[in-house]
């Protein structure tokens, strides 16, 4: 099978404490030779520092000193690599069930997630938490990894078990491909290469299923969104009459001489010209930062959104939104925040909390008032002025916010509008 090397997969790690993320992806790192020469004898000579006998796979990945002496991963670690079929974004992210919210940051822009699964224990809670995560996000494909299969002594049924439990609790999300592969990251068996000890596996190794998985984009092709992030107005001579509003398509394809309304006004016009950074442009399309100039000349500031006439997304105050909540301080009854929106920053109010999600059972429960850390819930949001949103499925910009104290400027929720 022939694979397009350009391609780019973003995939994040999930999983408890001790699960064994950071060899995993030590693991990918060294068996697929990515490691540069000065990073590797940095890795050895910590490792011998600390009395390992041969490499920890784990340090290249907890690359911060404070992080290495704790011997824990605490923040999102990004890592490259590359193989001869594809690029490779890795989010590695920490298992402690009070850095959930980091899981949050680092799969909100993946193709898939791989969730580790410690062959000794089993599905647990936070196993449970990081699946039903990656079903909120929409990640279309996620590799439950059952690692340390080395420990139960390669045993098939164990393996067995664990998928089964999975596929029980999995059948009550939105995850459209799940696969599961036994794994040893310590001794290498299924992650590069296929294992000698695990015969009874027929499937690819995780190296291989990676580089091989169909990626279909994640962008909205259909619904052309433009949210205004600032106005250009040059003062020279010969671009004295240029007012041209700039921003970051976030969906969609816009071209000369489209019909597009400006919201929340409302007012109606026609492009006029599009101009990238190396001159005008025949048709721009989402990811690009483009300047779009219009045949009216029409109040527009940022947070305001560029899209077609005949295909407008939502404007509203009221917002229906499945929420994370990321900070360790409980919400307030009815309190206030700034609620960001593409390039949209209002005040907003959290009106109702209509239920909370179990993760044990992904049942609704009732809510008690007030939202705790790594609470995952349904509320009711006011806003004090219209915000342009689509459904976080069909579109994940417009569909996607974050709601700050603006007493202590932290991120405290992350939402999905449905």
């Amino acid at each position: 099978m022939k694979i397009d090397n350009s391609q780019l997969l973003r995939f994040t790690t999930a999983g408890s404490v001790d699960d064994g993320k950071s060899t995993l992806i030590g693991r990918l790192l060294y068996d697929s030779k990515s490691i540069f020469e000065d990073q590797l004898e940095a890795v050895e000579n910590t490792s011998k520092q600390k009395g390992h006998e041969g490499v920890d796979l784990a340090l290249f990945t907890d690359g911060l000193r404070d992080e290495r002496e704790q011997g824990i991963t605490i923040d999102v670690a990004y890592r490259y690599f590359t193989t001869p079929r594809r690029k490779f974004i890795i989010a590695d992210t920490p298992g402690h069930i009070q850095y959930t919210r980091n899981m949050v940051t680092g799969a909100s822009t993946a193709n898939a997630a791989l969730i580790l699964v410690d062959a000794r224990h089993g599905v647990i809670e936070q196993t449970k938490r990081h699946a039903f995560i990656a079903s909120l996000l929409n990640i279309p494909h996620v590799i439950v990894c059952v690692n340390k299969m080395d420990l139960v002594d390669y045993a098939q049924e164990s393996f067995r078990a664990i998928t089964e439990d999975f596929e029980e609790f999995a059948s009550k999300m939105l995850i459209s491909d799940i696969r599961y592969i036994p794994i040893s990251a310590l001794n290498g068996d299924n992650v590069v290469n296929r294992s000698e000890n695990m015969s009874w596996y027929q499937g690819a190794p995780l190296l291989h299923t990676l580089e091989t998985m169909h990626i279909s984009s994640d962008i909205n092709k259909v619904d052309a969104r433009f949210p205004v992030q600032t106005v250009l107005r040059p003062q020279s001579k010969e671009h004295l009459d240029y007012r041209g509003y700039a921003g970051r398509i976030s969906s969609g394809v816009f071209r000369p001489g489209d019909k597009v309304s400006v919201l929340p006004s409302g007012f109606s016009s026609v492009i006029k010209a599009i101009d990238g950074p190396n001159g005008s442009l025949e048709e721009a399309f989402a990811p690009m930062s483009v300047s779009i100039t219009l045949e009216d000349d029409i109040d527009i500031s940022r947070g305001d959104m560029i899209v077609r006439t005949n295909n407008q997304p939502e404007a509203t105050q009221d917002l229906e939104v499945m929420l994370c909540w990321l900070n360790n301080k409980p919400s307030q009854p009815r309190a206030k925040y700034s609620i960001l929106h593409t390039t949209n920053d209002q005040k907003a109010m959290i009106k109702e909390i209509v239920h909370k999600i179990d993760i044990q059972t992904l049942n609704r429960v009732p809510a008690d008032g007030e939202l705790q850390m790594n609470d995952i819930c349904k509320v009711r949001i006011r806003t004090t002025k219209p915000l342009m949103v689509d459904v976080y499925r069909e579109n994940r910009t417009t569909g996607s916010l974050v709601l700050v104290d603006d007493a202590t400027n932290e991120t405290v929720a992350a939402g999905m509008i449905v």
